[in-house]
């Protein structure tokens, strides 16, 4: 899938990340026995269109374009059982969605955002998720759910404002 360096460079072709978060989804979706419906695989289609979190409002457009029921539970629905198949990840900084590049490993989001293209990108975590279970467990506290989320400038746009 899709890796890191890729999302950052500047003429890439997407085409390619799509045709592979597709043939994983529908192997996904087939060996777990869940239904990667028309619907469902456009959406998918659409976050992977460029790695570029897209919020559901943004897919409703190109729903009702395909024919589909453009309202916002159809597009939320999509999205939740994209999420649960581990397929896409929510960005709550930006409440939107992105593509998972390594959707059948147990993995936590880390998320490196540049603020001035909104490409995403999601990066290796464990080091990260180590720290800072180390650090609930000093308080006692015990974590279930981590994701990161970092906001700054990739190396495309720090070229270009240079």
């Amino acid at each position: 899938m899709a890796s890191g360096t890729i999302a950052f460079e500047s003429h890439h072709d997407h085409n390619q990340c799509i045709e592979q978060a597709m043939d994983e989804a529908r192997s996904l979706c087939k060996a777990r026995n869940q239904r990667l419906t028309p619907i469902r695989e456009l959406v998918l289609k659409l976050v992977w269109q460029s790695h570029k979190p897209l919020g559901a409002y943004e897919i409703l457009p190109a729903l009702a374009e395909a024919g589909f029921n453009s309202a916002p539970p159809t597009v939320y629905r999509a999205l939740d059982f994209l999420q649960e198949q581990g397929l896409v990840h929510r960005i709550a900084l930006l409440n939107a969605f992105i593509g998972c590049p390594h959707p059948g490993k147990s993995h936590h989001g880390c998320f490196l955002i540049c603020r001035h293209c909104n490409t995403a990108v999601e990066a290796d975590s464990r080091d990260a998720e180590a720290l800072i279970s180390q650090q609930a467990s000093k308080l006692g506290f015990t974590t279930e759910q981590q994701s990161i989320e970092v906001l700054g400038c990739c190396p495309n746009c720090r070229e270009h404002s240079e």
